[in-house]
């Protein structure tokens, strides 16, 4: 049975949440392979509106089991709060399955994390000061904390005496800042271990198990293509692997278990923080855009920069994640557009360039070519079949699927987990 992916295909942002939400009711198992509280989902249901920012999507869901990835990062009092929040307004977190060998986001990567952002000064890469950065810096070069580190107390005092005998040497004689007490930081993780504890289990045996059973899993990415740190826009980009790759070692399920890679993709572009963005509008339209698109961040709550859609970018991301269907999403916010540019390639230094160029600097000069369509005026929030979308909305997303190379199987029409056309099943 198949394996799933979900993924942003622009700086994320795009409405993973909401296209989750939407096939949970049919799979059985909802994976977030990568990341941490530095990414959120924001999901629609009646009258609610729920904001996730560590936890899958597929939690609203009571039939499913959401399964926190090793890939992940947790802050574990992050973690319990939100788990907190949702059974305060009476969803069942009861299904919910994290790896042991996920690792911990600590007090003093949130510390490290925020005084390297400040001396950067106006070079700062734009991070959320959530400790991301630090923890997987630490995961990499072995000084790392995982969950089932909690469970062995002498073991989590061994590695958090090593990681600090470092880090508070850089934050007393680098950043004049206060050591950090490795007493209080074991102190404060022990006490999560039984409160953890029933949730933690070798989620990588458990996913193959039921895929080995004939279950779906579906594997949800956070932050978005361009985010990811080998393909994104470096240095302004997470520092996990968000593209379709991340989602076979965050999961531990290999390759040629996954059937299908699907893109979320915003109907125009978006993106949070600093780095190149080409077709980003400084004027009225995108200012319309971020006021009629809600777009601030979910989890920090800045506004997001808009631009017109990015075709470079969309066929970027068909190809290093290996796309083999689009979710549209957000196509009322340009209701009322009289007409709406798309960048179709890029002009750098008097050439043309159909794809992304190769290096950043070419990136950050690249100006966007556009062509024009016509816009329409009609209401299509209510709308649910492709052919009763007006004929300019369904001129708009063709031209979006011949230019960015892959099907748009779905398309999202207003926030509600219901405003969706569905064009072709996006699990079997």
């Amino acid at each position: 049975m198949p394996a799933v992916v979900l993924l942003g295909a622009q700086w994320g942002d795009e409405g993973k949440g909401k296209a989750t939400d939407l096939l949970g009711g049919r799979v059985d198992y909802v994976v977030r392979y990568q990341g941490g509280n530095n990414a959120g989902h924001t999901v629609v249901i009646g009258d609610q509106k729920f904001a996730l920012h560590l936890l899958p999507s597929g939690i609203l869901t009571p039939t499913v089991t959401s399964v926190i990835g090793n890939g992940v990062v947790i802050d574990p009092e992050v973690l319990l709060r939100e788990l907190a929040g949702l059974k305060e307004r009476g969803v069942e977190t009861g299904k919910l399955v994290i790896s042991a060998n996920a690792h911990l986001i600590t007090p003093y990567h949130v510390t490290l994390d925020k005084t390297i952002e400040r001396f950067l000064g106006n070079a700062k890469i734009g991070t959320t000061g959530r400790g991301i950065g630090p923890t997987y810096g630490d995961k990499v070069a072995r000084l790392g904390i995982r969950v089932q580190d909690i469970f062995d107390p002498s073991i989590l005092r061994q590695k958090v005496e090593g990681a600090l005998a470092h880090k508070n040497q850089v934050l007393i004689k680098v950043y004049n800042v206060r050591a950090i007490d490795p007493d209080a930081i074991v102190d404060s993780l022990l006490e999560y271990a039984e409160i953890l504890r029933p949730y933690v289990t070798d989620t990588a045996l458990l996913l193959n198990t039921a895929l080995a059973e004939g279950k779906t899993v579906l594997l949800e990415g956070g932050q978005g293509t361009l985010l990811d740190v080998d393909h994104g826009t470096y240095p302004f980009v997470t520092s996990s692997n968000p593209t379709a790759g991340g989602a076979c070692t965050g999961s531990g399920i290999g390759p040629t278990r996954i059937t299908r890679v699907i893109g979320i993709l915003k109907a125009y572009t978006t993106r949070v923080g600093s780095g190149p963005f080409p077709t980003e509008l400084l004027d009225a339209d995108g200012e319309r855009l971020r006021t009629i698109g809600g777009e601030r961040g979910v989890t920090t709550g800045r506004p997001r920069r808009c631009g017109w859609f990015d075709a470079p970018i969309a066929r970027f991301a068909t190809r290093v994640n290996g796309l083999t269907d689009f979710f549209l999403t957000k196509l009322d916010v340009l209701t009322g557009f009289e007409q709406i540019p798309v960048c179709v390639a890029y002009e750098i230094d008097g050439m043309r360039h159909d794809e992304i160029p190769m290096t950043q600097t070419d990136f950050h000069h690249a100006k966007p070519i556009y062509e024009m369509l016509p816009g329409w005026s009609e209401d299509i929030s209510g709308v649910r079949t492709f052919e009763d979308l007006p004929a300019n909305a369904r001129a708009y997303v063709k031209f979006l699927e011949d230019i960015s190379g892959a099907p748009m199987s779905a398309i999202g029409v207003g926030q509600d987990r219901n405003a969706t056309i569905v064009i072709n099943d996006l699990i079997n």
